[in-house]
Parts: structure tokens; sequence; C-alpha cells
């Protein structure tokens, strides 16, 4: 048989192939075998060169005339089949309107943003302005401007997390302040001393770290809420006057407020506030040890060494400050057990929200 005859018999064949081809898949591989690189057609044509001149015309123009035969029949094959298994895909993958839908559960906001939303909804009531602080702080504007002292425990390496530089050290600005992860929203109250003229009355709520072990009381990153107010003739009946009122706000009118005496480096006198208890309405369980109350928040007014910082004349100003936990407002308003629970994603708990 000669080449004209074999590439007569292999046209015949690759047709009858192409024709019963049952995918695409199987299609391209017809098309390989035949028109890829070691295809048999494709063969035929290399070995034209051993041919002698004079049959080559012959043979080339019946190869070509294989060739275009081959990919004609190829090309409408595949079109063929495309519809075909595009008509069964839809087929396949219909919809059936007469089905119900599909609920589709909305998200909601988390319980500590609400929180922070709600206290700020109360201040910003009474006229104080929501201003944010900065995560990122250096060690003046974080404990020094604040009055605490350079031995103070707060400032050591197993309770702050400092900021390293490529060294390994602690990283500063100007070679005069650590740089590090604020501990308190303090900070924002000396940054606002610095860049606004009194009267101020502002709270800045915000992200807070400590080197904490988790547990049902403690995080190692919280959100606190802090307020400052500063202008002429404030006195500790004020502070007093507006954490009653917050708290009624936030926890309702038949909710009490009690101050005790304690201790921060940036205010004199200091106090820390106390709820009555919630669930036992002040008559002792174990929720509050028995006393009837719950400690909230600590406050204090503002002590004369802060303002000296910030260049605010304590004999013309005075003012007072408060932070709170929102964690802990969360907890005390909806009384749950571990501050862990808000932050575990159980979507169980916070749907209750």
């Amino acid at each position: 048989m000669g080449l004209k005859e074999e590439l007569e018999e292999l046209r015949d064949d690759t047709l009858d192939k192409i024709e019963n081809a049952q995918s695409s898949d199987a299609l391209e591989e017809v098309r390989i075998a035949v028109l890829g690189k070691k295809g048999s057609l494709t063969a035929a044509l290399r070995s034209m060169r051993e041919l002698p001149k004079e049959e080559r015309p012959v043979i080339g123009k019946v190869t070509n005339e294989v060739r275009d035969a081959v990919e004609a029949a190829l090309e409408a094959k595949k079109q063929q089949l495309k519809a075909a298994e595009l008509e069964e895909q839809m087929a396949t993958g219909a919809i059936d309107v007469t089905l119900p839908g599909r609920s589709m559960p909305i998200g909601t906001e988390h319980l500590i943003n609400h929180i922070i939303r709600e206290v700020s909804d109360i201040f910003a009531g009474i006229g104080y302005e929501i201003i944010p602080g900065r995560e990122v702080e250096t060690d003046f504007y974080n404990f020094t401007a604040l009055n605490a002292p350079q031995d103070h425990p707060s400032r050591s390496m197993q309770d702050t997390f400092y900021v390293l530089d490529r060294s390994g050290d602690v990283a500063n600005v100007r070679g005069e302040s650590d740089v590090l992860l604020r501990t308190q929203t303090s900070g924002t109250q000396v940054h606002t001393m610095e860049e606004e003229e009194p009267p101020i009355y502002m709270i800045s709520p915000g992200k807070v770290y400590r080197r904490d072990v988790a547990d049902p009381s403690h995080l190692p990153q919280f959100h606190q809420i802090e307020g400052l107010v500063v202008d002429k003739g404030i006195t500790l009946g004020d502070l007093k006057g507006t954490l009653d009122y917050f708290i009624k706000a936030f926890f309702g009118e038949e909710r009490k407020t009690r101050f005790r005496a304690h201790f921060f480096p940036f205010t004199e006198p200091s106090l820390e506030a106390d709820v009555s208890c919630g669930i036992c309405h002040g008559e002792g369980c174990r929720f509050c040890k028995n006393t009837g109350w719950v400690e909230i928040l600590g406050c204090g007014m503002v002590d004369p060494n802060v303002f000296g910082y910030v260049n605010i004349d304590p004999e013309v100003y005075t003012g007072f400050a408060f932070g709170v936990g929102v964690e802990r407002l969360a907890c005390l308003k909806y009384n749950v057990p571990d501050l862990r629970m808000l932050l575990e994603g159980d979507m169980r708990f916070l749907r209750q929200f």
C-alpha cells in the first residue's frame, strides 16, 4: 500500500472516530492522536522528506486535503458536542421555582460594639466629644504624663507589650520614649489636653493590651472607655453626679451608685465606683459576694501634676477622669459569668444579644 492510500485510510478512520466521539475529552484525544506533535498525520508529513521529488507534490496535496477534512470534522463535532453538553448542563442545573426559599441569617452588631455605641450615645447626649485614640503609644503618653513613677510595676516588660526594633531592643521615638501597645486609653487624655484648649468634655473608646492570662475576669486584649472633663470650677460632686447619671442611663433607674476611696497615679483624690447588684438588687448573693455591690469603674479628680505635663494651669482649671472596661459593662448588664465568652465566637451565645 502506497503513502497516498495510507493517508486516505487514515482520513476515513479518523472521520469515523470523530463521528463516534461522545464527549469533548474523547474528541480531544482523537485530535491529539492525529494532529498532535506525535500524531499519525504529523508523522506522515515528516516522512515526505524521504519521497522522490516527483512524488512530493501529489502526496503533499493529498496530505493537505486529509488535514483539512479532519480539521473541519473536528470543528463541526466540537460545536455539536458543546451544544449538547450545554443543554445537558442547563437541564441538570435547572431551578425548581416551586421549592421554598432558603433563609439567609442577617448579621448583627457584636455585643462589645453595641456596648461601646450605647455608652457613646449616652455621653454624646450630654455634650461629650467622642475622640478615637492610638493603640500604639509611647512610654511618655501611657505612663509618664499620667504621673506614673519610673519604678511603677506596670512599666515592666512582664506587664506591658513593648514594640521591639530590628535589633531586638525596645523601639523608641527620637531616642526619648519607648514604644508600646497602650495598656489604657488614658493616653488619649494627654493628647487631647495638648491639642485642645479647655473646656474639654470627651470620652475615648478603644482597645488596650496587657500581659494577662485569659481567665473569667481578665483578657490580654480588651476594650476601655476613658472619660475626661477639664473646665473651671469642676468638683468631685460633678464627677459623682455624672457617673450616677451614666449608671442609671445604662443599667436602669433602679440601680444605685456608691463611691469608695482608692488610689490611681493620675487622679487625686481617687475613687472606685460600685453599682448595686442587678441579680439580688442589693440584698446580697454569690455574684456580688454577698455585699449587694459590684465594682464597675475607677475615677477621680485629675492630679495637678498631670496638668503640668500639658501646660494647663491647675489654679484656673480642674477636672475629673474615669475609665471603664467595656467587657465588664457587658458582663454586668447581661449577667455573663466569663469575659472569654464574648470573644470565643460561639453564635449560640452571641445571638442572644
